[in-house]
């Protein structure tokens, strides 16, 4: 098994299977609107501004997992996100990130790099190869443009 086994639907409701960026670097992050993490957002869109072009494609995952802090609907987070950080990448559905219901992405991506991988929070990071293969993760308090990320993107992704 690999990511490109696993489909999410996207923010409108379009099926958005995870083969379709078979090749690319995918940074999969669970979000939440009403965190204290929410600001991440736009180091998330720094890194699909810079990074996109190279072959990385950031994918936010909202959840109401961790405080109820995604209480909205679908269609009230991608006006969240594109109102206060202008959002242009990829964005799921809504979905559960942890436990048994777990989205099985999520289920799978914890099994491939441990359970300790598992999100405990909003804005855990998840960082699949262009092999579709889990490569690493990151907790909550690690921003999407940290020392650690760019550095790993840098040696996965193709040179500019």
């Amino acid at each position: 098994m690999s990511a490109y086994d696993y489909s999410f639907r996207d923010i409108t409701g379009a099926d958005l299977p995870l083969e379709k960026f078979r090749g690319k670097v995918l940074l999969v992050v669970n979000t939440a609107s009403k965190c204290g993490y929410t600001p991440q957002y736009q180091g998330m869109q720094e890194l699909h501004d810079a990074y996109g072009p190279r072959g990385l494609v950031v994918i936010g995952v909202p959840s109401n997992d961790f405080g109820k802090q995604e209480p909205g609907s679908e269609a009230e987070i991608r006006e969240f996100c594109h109102t206060h950080y202008a959002v242009s990448f990829p964005m799921t559905g809504k979905e559960q990130v942890s436990g048994d219901s777990a989205h099985p992405f999520y289920r799978w991506v914890t099994g491939a790099l441990g359970k300790d991988s598992a999100p405990a929070w909003n804005f855990h990071k998840f960082l699949i190869g262009p092999d579709g293969e889990a490569v690493d993760w990151y907790p909550s308090g690690t921003k999407p443009v940290s020392e650690a990320i760019v550095d790993r993107l840098e040696a996965l992704l193709p040179a500019r």
